[in-house]
């Protein structure tokens, strides 16, 4: 078998390249006019673009979740010893609530729907935040040509499950477009229990208003939630102890009415007075019942206490807002980059056609 060794026509030397690279230069020194032009125009439209473009408004909340663990100590010996005594005063809802399952509760759509509804005074009416979204968006101006979407409203706090398809529709668009593009939700490190929630709008106030909006949404949520058995456990204790404390005092006055009725009677005739001893045992059970229950109840007071905080905040979004905008000078020099460089590739790409059709 041979090898085959290139020739000197299929080698291309250094110089070659270099005189390649010249020839290819000088043309395009050649065009220095159009590309020039291209440059000027292209830097042009990025000035009307930067001109033409909206800030965009970042609202940042941030807040630190009570971390259940942490707040154990005394409480929780206390809970713990009473519950060795048979003494229930209700319990934690579990982990629901962890951090990485609040960042995905704040984006939920329940919850930035549920947001959307609530009222906010706009221009001195009532208004909810789909409205604001919807009139910031400009949507009713080609809703006007749509049949259907004329008396489309959404009114604070209305019933969610009454809605029609259509307004399904429209607050499905809201929700991809908040949750996509507009609400952020972060923990920037595991080990610390600060979230921050952002909110990007093209209203500066409605980035701050819904901001603070959803938060209290969540926390609303959180407490109606976790608290849920905390409370009815405390309900159900408050019942108990109402009404073993008006048997209490039944017992009490039966005993003085019992006395009454004994009062100077002959020793000898001791049965006459076993009323007034069996209400003095009902007073010393209630007494002991209520002494329980109340000890329970308070308990379960100190357990709804530890139950219910969610969010202690700790920056809310303050006027002025963080605005990102595309500045002048960035749209001058990435227009006019952009337009020479497509300039010159179609220079480039016309001669290597001429070359190959000649």
């Amino acid at each position: 078998m041979t090898e085959t060794t290139p020739s000197p026509e299929d080698e291309i030397s250094l110089k070659e390249i270099i005189n390649k690279l010249k020839e290819w230069f000088t043309y395009l020194l050649s065009k220095w006019m159009i590309i020039l032009l291209a440059v000027i125009i292209g830097g042009g439209y990025g000035l009307k673009h930067a001109l033409n473009d909206k800030p965009i408004y970042t609202a940042t909340l941030t807040f630190v979740l009570e971390d259940e663990k942490s707040g154990g100590g005394g409480l929780g010996g206390a809970l713990g010893l009473a519950s060795q005594f048979g003494i229930d005063v209700g319990g934690s809802a579990g982990g629901i609530f962890s951090s990485n399952n609040l960042l995905e509760l704040f984006k939920s759509r329940r919850m930035v729907e549920q947001t959307l509804l609530k009222p906010i005074s706009l221009d001195g009416k009532s208004v909810s935040f789909a409205e604001w979204y919807i009139q910031n968006a400009q949507w009713r101006k080609s809703w006007e040509k749509k049949a259907g979407y004329e008396n489309i409203q959404f009114l604070p706090n209305a019933d969610r499950d009454k809605f029609t398809r259509v307004q399904d529709s429209i607050m499905g668009v809201i929700y991809n477009d908040l949750s996509n593009n507009g609400l952020v939700v972060s923990q920037k490190d595991k080990k610390v229990s600060i979230i921050s929630v952002e909110v990007k709008s093209l209203n500066e106030l409605f980035a701050q208003s819904f901001t603070e909006a959803i938060a209290k949404e969540v926390s609303d949520f959180y407490v109606q939630t976790k608290s849920k058995k905390a409370n009815l456990n405390m309900a159900i204790l408050q019942r108990q102890t109402d009404s073993i404390r008006q048997e209490l005092n039944g017992a009490i006055t039966g005993v003085a009415v019992a006395n009454d009725n004994t009062f100077g009677l002959n020793p000898a005739l001791n049965v006459q007075r076993v009323p007034s001893v069996r209400r003095q045992v009902d007073v010393q059970a209630n007494t002991a019942i209520l002494t329980v229950l109340v000890q329970q109840s308070e308990l379960a007071k100190v357990t709804l206490r530890k139950e219910t905080p969610l969010i202690q905040v700790i920056d809310r979004p303050i006027l002025p807002l963080k605005k990102e905008k595309f500045g002048k000078a960035k749209g001058i020099l990435l227009g006019g980059f952009l337009a020479g460089f497509l300039m010159v590739l179609v220079l480039v790409f016309r001669k290597l056609i001429r070359g190959v059709l000649t």
